[in-house]
């Protein structure tokens, strides 16, 4: 049993009460952690997260009994992350080019409540951004059900309280998500270390601008994703096959040469990839890499400003391109 009183939430069996913000600071990097993976955006599930609390504190406040924080929370925020996604679909619909999720770089110390990864490579792999793009095929309440259930381990009760629908048509719901995920799901390299490596050996070529060792690297039937989402230069349709991808690689490497740019490794939602970064540390873009049987099969790249700036300061691309030094956009 729990009990409020005024901005406390009083526990009586554990005999100490527990402040909003206490509350808070313990599932915001769950609450984040749900709200990144429906709707692919670090700015919008930050705000998803918020106004969840918000309502939270509204009903404390109100007098309101909260046996379970967490299961309050979390349904709170899946139902307006669902909410938000049925909104957004006519944006993503229109979207100029390959849409991507916002990146997260996840190998570098973060506040513990900006991400939150779990333990089991299967959990961890469902961050990658072709996991969250194969997500994107799912209708929001069967994202919302699959996630609960099968990333984060609610049980179908709890999930049928969320969605606002049977138990056993939360079951079905599960097992056909399922069914559609597992049939296109990423199978990414077990070990860390050989992703690693490939990875090394990829980023050297590039800066080599060796295209037969790329080719070398690459999956028969690669595919290279660009999402500049008609803000900066990207391909407007996924390129396809070694050859072509090596050549585009080919001309990344070039290109960074003749703007001063460099690729900095970095683990990209878990998996391997760079940041893009100019002579002034500003950022340009992100590459992830999805590798599975010693192959490169994905190469992912997103330059759209407006999923860059949680990141940190951004390149100024005009002055980049034109030559006129490199100066940080804000």
């Amino acid at each position: 049993m729990s009990r409020t009183l005024g901005w406390l939430v009083f526990t009586e069996e554990e005999g100490h009460a527990v402040s909003e913000a206490d509350v808070f600071a313990d599932l915001r990097p769950l609450l984040f952690a749900i709200a990144y993976r429906m709707v692919g955006s670090v700015s919008e599930a930050e705000d998803l997260v918020q106004e969840s609390f918000l309502r939270y504190q509204q009903s404390v406040s109100a007098g309101t009994v909260v046996n379970s924080p967490k299961a309050y929370l979390s349904a709170v925020t899946t139902r307006l992350a669902i909410d938000h996604l049925r909104s957004a679909r006519v944006r993503r619909e229109q979207y100029v080019g390959a849409w991507l999720p916002e990146p997260l770089i996840t190998d570098e110390p973060v506040e513990e409540a900006v991400i939150h990864l779990e333990s089991s490579a299967e959990a961890a792999d469902s961050l990658s951004l072709a996991f969250l793009v194969l997500l994107e095929s799912l209708s929001p309440v069967e994202r919302a059900v699959f996630l609960l259930r099968d990333v984060f381990g609610y049980d179908y009760a709890e999930i049928a309280d969320v969605v606002g629908k049977r138990e056993d048509n939360c079951r079905q719901i599960a097992a056909r998500a399922r069914g559609h995920v597992e049939a296109r799901r990423p199978r990414f390299e077990a070990s860390r270390q050989q992703r690693e490596e490939l990875a090394a050996r990829f980023f050297a070529a590039v800066e080599r601008e060796d295209a037969a060792g790329l080719i070398d690297l690459l999956a028969a039937d690669v595919v290279a994703y660009g999402d500049g989402g008609g803000k900066v230069p990207a391909a407007a349709e996924p390129l396809q096959g070694d050859v072509r991808v090596a050549r585009f690689l080919v001309g990344l490497g070039r290109q960074a040469k003749r703007f001063d740019i460099a690729l900095h490794r970095a683990e990209v939602n878990g998996q391997p990839g760079a940041l893009i970064v100019d002579g002034a540390g500003g950022l340009v873009g992100v590459l992830s890499l999805d590798i599975e049987g010693g192959q490169i099969r994905a190469v992912r790249s997103v330059v759209n400003p407006d999923k860059l700036a949680h990141l940190g300061p951004l390149a100024d691309l005009t002055a980049l391109l034109h030559g006129s030094g490199s100066t940080r956009g804000d």
